[in-house]
């Protein structure tokens, strides 16, 4: 780091945005608006700055992200946990909007960051793949609660609610299909993914939504993305049982039922979860390297833009 370099920690909240431009000390502070927005780009691009980071808030920061990008400006979208834990280590225990940006302007300064990448078509699919995951938790939590009804009014009510749910699920079904399909670079990559035995649609918009670095990564990146990479557990002499953690949890989600799919029905998956039956592996251990597999396979099929082939 050089000794003139500016790195940039922004809180965004619903109505502002508070600033930071560290190590000088700087606070600026704008509105979370469409004008507000502007003056930051605009300020920020006068200042140049080597990294800009912003916490993941609920969506308030995607319009902010995406004018930064825009502007070609080092944007980075965070982790609201590791950035919290990295102010404990650093014994900063208070929290206000100007702390936060000064927390966030020197983790970005210490610990390196993939720069964001905007892609709007993405974006918007992104809020349709959510609210689907969102609509389909609900409608397992109706049907839970109705099985569990006695009165003959909640079961009524129940019903009419859990056919309301599953017409929004198929109607946004419907809208990610038409998004995927308007967009040719993500047609392209769907047609790609798709040619895999046991990658239904769910998973498919999933990875083009939530994972677009698929294709650019490692095996292992890809992996770790997914939350099924094994990492060492070790100390001394001490060995202990590698286990997975971390990754994106609605990834990791729509991976375990394609895994599921694929072990049955796709026949190169299907052998390896015999192989790996015989060795004496549990369920889930398999059902985890399966994922693994699948989407190393998936990651560089992207990579050359070749279908599946067994």
């Amino acid at each position: 780091m050089a000794q003139d370099d500016v790195f940039v920690g922004i809180d965004v909240s619903k109505a502002r945005l508070d600033v930071c431009l560290w190590p000088a000390g700087e606070w600026l502070v704008f509105g979370n608006n469409g004008k507000g927005v502007r003056s930051l780009v605009r300020q920020l691009a006068k200042v140049g700055p080597v990294a800009i980071g912003l916490e993941a808030s609920g969506g308030y920061e995607r319009d902010v992200l995406a004018m930064l990008c825009a502007a070609g400006l080092p944007a980075h979208r965070l982790n609201a946990l590791r950035v919290r834990r990295f102010a404990q280590s650093c014994g900063i225990l208070a929290k206000n909007d100007r702390i936060d940006a000064a927390v966030i302007a020197r983790f970005v300064a210490c610990v390196p960051q993939r720069q964001a990448v905007h892609a709007p078509a993405a974006a918007r699919l992104a809020e349709l793949v959510t609210a689907r995951r969102q609509l389909v938790e609900e409608l397992t939590r109706c049907t839970n609660q109705a099985s569990r009804t006695a009165h003959g009014v909640l079961r009524r009510i129940a019903a009419r609610r859990i056919a309301r749910l599953k017409a929004d699920i198929l109607l946004i079904d419907q809208a990610t299909a038409e998004a995927v399909a308007a967009d040719e670079h993500m047609a392209q990559r769907n047609r790609l993914l798709r040619s895999v035995p046991g990658v239904g649609p769910v998973f498919a918009h999933t990875l083009l939504a939530l994972m677009p670095e698929l294709g650019t990564l490692t095996r292992r990146q890809a992996a770790s993305l997914v939350g099924v990479a094994p990492f060492d557990c070790e100390s001394g002499t001490m060995r202990g049982q590698r286990r997975i953690t971390g990754g994106r949890k609605p990834l990791r989600d729509a991976a375990y039922m394609a895994a599921l799919v694929a072990g049955q029905h796709n026949p190169t998956m299907k052998a390896f979860r015999q192989r790996l039956a015989e060795a004496g592996k549990p369920p889930k251990l398999i059902l985890v390297a399966i994922i693994r597999k699948l989407i190393t396979a998936l990651n560089a099929m992207i990579q050359r833009n070749q279908t599946w082939t067994a």
